[in-house]
């Protein structure tokens, strides 16, 4: 058995790109990048309040009033960004809330983790409001293909029926149309007998025979 007739073994296939394949159908088939976007948007906000910063031997520590706000805020963005993923029929009410809770984290929470969390928030609410399923060709081409074979196999089933004979159109005399007959033409005055002339010129003419 040569190389290209021998069947490839299960364990042999590329892991990588079966999982890439599966990652390409999984993205475009939800407002990933959207949810993605919201997600790293609830990121800073959630971690500046609650973080240590250390300058000069001096540690610095966030943790204020708005320290509760800021957890539900930034919750709240990581659960409407995975929401959009796995719901995608809520993206609207996914990326409404999530606009306005970037917009209600800048006086809240640290205006927005230091705005890093402004323009993810703001981009991926919109990306989610926005996002659309892309129609699908190829199961439109396969149901048509489906279709047209059907009608096939319908047209191929239907005994022939031969066409039912036309009655020939009976034929229709022609009327016969008598023609003219042609007035007899009078007769010039030489030919015709005198006036009061008893016995025509011819016989009188003609020998009489003798007893």
């Amino acid at each position: 058995m040569s190389s290209a007739t021998a069947e490839a073994r299960p364990e042999h296939r590329n892991l990588v790109g079966a999982f890439w394949r599966g990652f390409r159908d999984f993205r475009r088939s939800r407002p990933f990048w959207g949810g993605l976007l919201a997600m790293i948007a609830g990121v800073p906000i959630l971690y500046f309040p609650y973080a240590h910063l250390s300058l000069g031997g001096v540690t610095i520590a966030m943790s204020t009033t708005a320290g509760a706000g800021s957890l539900i805020i930034g919750v709240l963005l990581i659960i409407l960004g995975l929401t959009a993923w796995f719901q995608p029929a809520v993206r609207i009410f996914a990326g409404v809330a999530t606009t306005l809770l970037v917009l209600v984290s800048i006086p809240v929470s640290n205006l927005a983790g230091f705005g890093m969390a402004l323009l993810p928030g703001l981009i991926g609410g919109g990306l989610m409001m926005a996002w659309a399923k892309l129609p699908e060709p190829a199961v439109a081409a396969g149901a048509g293909a489906a279709e047209a074979t059907t009608a096939e196999s319908v047209a191929t089933e239907e005994p022939a029926v031969a066409p039912a004979a036309v009655p020939a159109a009976p034929a229709v005399a022609e009327p016969v149309t008598a023609e003219p007959v042609a007035e007899a033409a009078p007769r010039p005055a030489a030919e015709q007998p005198a006036a009061g002339a008893s016995v025509p010129a011819q016989q009188a003419a003609e020998p009489k025979e003798v007893r």
